[in-house]
């Protein structure tokens, strides 16, 4: 492990100097950062002392001017703890004043943050939209212990336990190779089925849940093929993306993709009925009623279970009723081994929203449920699961 250790200006930065000797017990390299207020609470020479490696705390006061760049490609993994409310809005927003901050935007590997502070900042409103913006990054939080404070007051803000943060940061390193030598065919979004030259049949989705499994996937070392329906959202960073509009679109892109793919999640909700002609022209509104004739759109995912092959097939179900029976029964007609499912329909998670909460339905015949989150946090539960379940599915062989 070659960690770096970034050090907020809170009363908790002492921790810290146990977390660097506990990564360090486990085989660690650790390299310090420190911002000038954490200098106010501990001296940089305990770090450089535990370490054995300078401790990095001026940005104009280094070998060089890109210094915070090499150091961000020299590692593996970026813990800050404590990390403050101070640096969390920093961070959330892209404010670069100081070596961290500045090496925190050009960090590419996985982040960790151990928040602390008291009580009432944790709280407030603004902290915690912070939070979901950097969660929804795809950084892992290390929830603040709760109890006595520094301040007197008694609550949530204290520093978790550095063997706690420790653990954190193994899983974060694991959960950064475990998709190596994966590719991954993400379906994501809408489909868009016109009517006439104007007009076209559609349904809410956002494509978020599906831009988010693609994130996530990229993240973890793999290569993903990215097919989205008409969204608007930027395309992820590392991610191959082929935009569609149609079901049949859609189809045609995932079927050329599929050779390559050693894992397929379904997560666009494609548009299940077409108009069978549609006019050259468009059609006039008149008094009289009109009736279209639709005929069904592609089964994407029944084709895709009837190819499959050895590749774990996922798919999605999302809907308003019977929410684990009916993705039962689509996990049994598809032929998948997981369906993720989740309830839509007059909630704040799911379609638009920015958080899910889902139900894993698996071949094994197992129900799992994954407590609301953003939908990043979600997807790297998925991935968490498919890995297990193609363990399971490969022992069961």
């Amino acid at each position: 492990m070659k960690i770096l250790l970034g050090v907020g200006g809170g009363i908790a930065a002492y921790k810290s100097a146990e977390l660097a000797r506990l990564v360090m017990q486990r085989g660690g390299e650790v390299r310090v950062i420190m911002t000038a207020a954490a200098c106010e609470f501990v001296q940089p020479l305990t770090f450089a002392a535990l370490t054995g490696r300078e401790v990095l705390t001026d940005l104009f006061a280094v070998r060089n001017a890109i210094e915070h760049i090499a150091v961000a490609q020299e590692h593996e993994l970026l813990v800050i703890a404590p990390a403050t409310a101070d640096l969390l809005a920093k961070l959330a927003h892209g404010l670069a004043d100081d070596f961290l901050s500045t090496l925190y935007l050009a960090f590419t590997g996985p982040v960790v943050l151990a928040p602390a502070m008291n009580v009432n900042m944790w709280n407030h409103p603004a902290t915690q939209a912070n939070l979901e913006t950097l969660r929804r990054r795809g950084h892992a939080t290390v929830e603040p212990g709760s109890g006595y404070l520094a301040c007197g007051m008694t609550g949530p803000g204290r520093l978790a336990d550095p063997e706690t943060i420790v653990q954190a940061i193994e899983e974060a390193l694991r959960q950064g190779h475990d998709l190596d030598g994966e590719t991954i065919l993400i379906t994501a979004g809408p489909t868009q089925e016109p009517l006439d030259p104007v007009r076209y049949i559609t349904n809410r989705s956002s494509g978020k849940m599906g831009y988010a499994l693609a994130e996530a996937a990229a993240a973890r070392g793999a290569r993903v093929v990215l097919v989205s329906g008409p969204v608007g959202l930027p395309a992820p960073r590392g991610v191959t993306r082929i935009m569609v509009h149609t079901a049949a679109e859609m189809r045609r892109e995932v079927m050329a993709n599929l050779a390559t793919a050693t894992l397929v999640i379904k997560a666009a909700a494609v548009a299940d009925f077409h108009l069978s002609k549609v006019p050259d022209q468009k059609i006039k509104k008149t008094a009289a009623r009109i009736s279209l004739e639709l005929d069904p759109t592609p089964d994407i995912l029944a084709e895709l279970g009837r190819n499959k092959g050895d590749r774990l097939l996922v798919g999605f179900a999302a809907e308003t009723q019977n929410l684990v029976q009916e993705a039962r029964r689509k996990l049994e007609s598809k032929n998948c081994d997981m369906v993720v499912a989740n309830l839509v329909g007059g909630s704040d998670v799911g379609f638009e929203a920015d958080e899910n909460e889902v139900t894993l339905v698996l071949s094994t015949g197992q129900n799992i449920p994954l407590s609301r989150a953003g939908k990043r946090e979600i997807a790297d539960r998925i991935f968490d699961h498919v890995l297990k379940l193609r363990l399971a599915l490969h022992a069961a062989q």
